[in-house]
């Protein structure tokens, strides 16, 4: 991939090489303007229009003409290897130009951001290269050049100054040499670089470890990132046409964003990988329902970060931009005011905590568990399996019955028994369903109704109404399968049968038969005796 894109660096580079030639028409030397100093310094030092004596006349201050020449080439040096170049439409015209007008000197500064240190001064009606840029640029030249301007020209035969396409042929061996440095250093370093980067990304406490994919991932970006850095370390040295210089220097520096941000992701995942362990080992499921929420975010975080670097390597007004956007801001309320609304929805639902990542919600008709808690919107997987997202200001708003916030799960059911079975295998029954009940290992044992409750038209029903002490609805599900099986184990044991709806017909009579009426004892004295009976016994079973 590296030598991908040197490849087509080179490639592209050649148009813009044949771009750079020089203009040989002549230039006057007036230097009332930034703009006019500017131009001498540059047009003069240009293949065609070569005349460093009189680019050296923008350098202020230094008597000996031969130290002039050098720090005029120097400085244009420095401008080339860090591949600023100069737009000369943008210079100022103004001869008594000052970037701050409560100031009172005239300053001009070529390029704030990244060479703050070279700027123009205006000393006795005319504009110079500064007494302070010219004592730095010996110093800014070494930091360019720490080997040297002219390494690989020292070392070359004559037949390398032959220029093809505008470039010498030292220049192309040059490129080609970085080139293959650069793939060399890159097989050489990603290797190196793995057992550092498992040894950063391991913890002891920890007994799962991240993939062996991420963490090859993390070092060959790395190594990428590195080389690229190198690359541009060891580009000025070539001393490529300006346009060239300056377009291979941008692409490596938007390239170099570009790979931070996606370290960055990496070892985000990192991050997250071990807050997830660390989360499922706590009780609470707010840190599960925050981590969706901080990756995004921390994710957003760094690629408007990356946005805003490559802005600045592009050289857009970051301010006018950030200005543009802030008076347009009240349409863009306008116009995502539901963005908005779920927005703080989804900080409701945080502070309010009305369910949790795991919890058996139901709400409007939708019944399910909730996966994840996002900041437009909650996922909801249904029992059909099905997802159902529901936006964050619309839920903030609805009833929402939360059966994950239960802490015991009520089971009400009716058991059904024939209106033939005797009233103390009725006791019997009742009394081994409270046994079963209180034996169960996840029922609630101090609260629970188990009573005959009900005559109904084909069955005796006996209340069975319980609650069990269980985490989730499978388990739920389970301690149900366990209690009705005893429940059926225990009435074939003692005999009891279950009811079913059933019609019965009584013939009352047949020809030659005597009726099949029940014949009632309905005597006062009998009647009263039987009653007393009945009730002595009663008072003294409810006593």
């Amino acid at each position: 991939m590296l030598a991908r894109n040197i490849c087509f660096l080179l490639f592209i580079s050649f148009p813009l090489l044949l771009l750079g030639q020089g203009d040989s028409r002549e230039v006057p030397v007036t230097l009332e303007t930034p703009y006019n100093t500017v131009l001498v310094h540059l047009h003069y030092l240009q293949p065609d229009t070569y005349q460093p004596a009189v680019a050296a006349r923008t350098i202020y201050g230094v008597e000996d003409s031969t130290r002039a020449v050098r720090l005029a080439i120097q400085l244009k040096q420095i401008l080339d290897g860090k591949g600023l170049m100069v737009t000369l439409n943008k210079l100022p015209l103004d001869p008594n130009y000052r970037e701050d007008s409560t100031a009172s000197r005239n300053i001009y500064t070529l390029f704030p951001r990244e060479l703050p240190q070279v700027y123009l001064e205006k000393n006795d009606g005319r504009w110079y290269y500064s007494e302070e840029t010219v004592q730095l640029i010996p110093e800014l030249h070494k930091e360019v050049y720490p080997f040297g301007a002219d390494l690989l020209l020292n070392w070359l035969p004559q037949f390398g100054q032959q220029e093809v396409l505008g470039m010498a042929l030292w220049q192309y061996i040059g490129l080609l040499a970085i080139m293959l440095i650069a793939i060399l250093v890159h097989l050489a370093l990603s290797r190196l670089l793995i057992p550092l980067v498992r040894r950063f990304t391991r913890r002891r406490a920890q007994a799962q470890r991240v993939s062996s994919d991420l963490v090859w991932k993390i070092a060959r970006t790395a190594s990428v990132y590195i080389v690229l850095r190198l690359i541009k370390a060891f580009l000025p040295i070539l001393q490529l046409p300006i346009e060239a210089s300056s377009f291979a220097v941008m692409v490596i520096r938007i390239l170099s964003v570009l790979l931070v941000v996606y370290i960055l992701f990496r070892i985000l995942e990192v991050f997250m990988f071990y807050a997830d362990r660390f989360t499922q080992r706590t009780e609470s499921k707010m840190d599960e329902q925050l981590l969706p929420l901080l990756r995004r975010g921390v994710q957003f975080v760094f690629l408007a970060g990356g946005v805003i670097q490559i802005f600045r390597v592009l050289q857009v007004d970051i301010t006018t931009l950030i200005a543009g956007i802030s008076i347009g801001g009240l349409a863009l309320a306008l116009a995502a005011q539901d963005t908005l609304k779920n927005l703080f929805g989804s900080l409701t639902i945080f502070l309010d905590k009305p369910f949790q990542i795991g919890d058996w919600i139901n709400f409007s008709g939708v019944d399910g568990t909730v996966e994840e808690v996002g900041f437009r919107s909650t996922r909801v997987r249904t029992f059909a399996n099905s997802l159902v997202y529901v936006p964050n200001g619309k839920l903030a708003d609805l009833v929402v019955n939360n059966y994950g916030l239960r802490t015991y799960r009520r089971f009400n059911t009716k058991i059904s028994i024939t209106y033939d079975t005797p009233t103390a295998l009725i006791d019997q029954f009742v009394e081994g369903l409270r046994e079963i009940v209180a034996t169960h290992p996840h029922t609630r044992k101090d609260y629970y109704e188990i009573h005959l409750n009900e005559m109904s038209s084909s069955s005796l029903d006996i209340l069975f109404y319980i609650f069990f002490e269980v985490p989730s609805w499978s388990d739920e599900l389970k301690a149900r399968h366990e209690v009705l099986l005893g429940v059926i184990g225990l009435a074939n044991f003692l005999g009891v049968r279950f009811a079913f709806p059933t019609q019965t017909m009584h013939i009352e009579e047949f020809p030659g038969t005597t009726a099949n009426s029940s014949h009632y004892k309905t005597g006062p004295e009998e009647m009263s005796q039987r009653l007393e009976a009945f009730l002595a016994a009663y008072r003294e079973r409810v006593k």
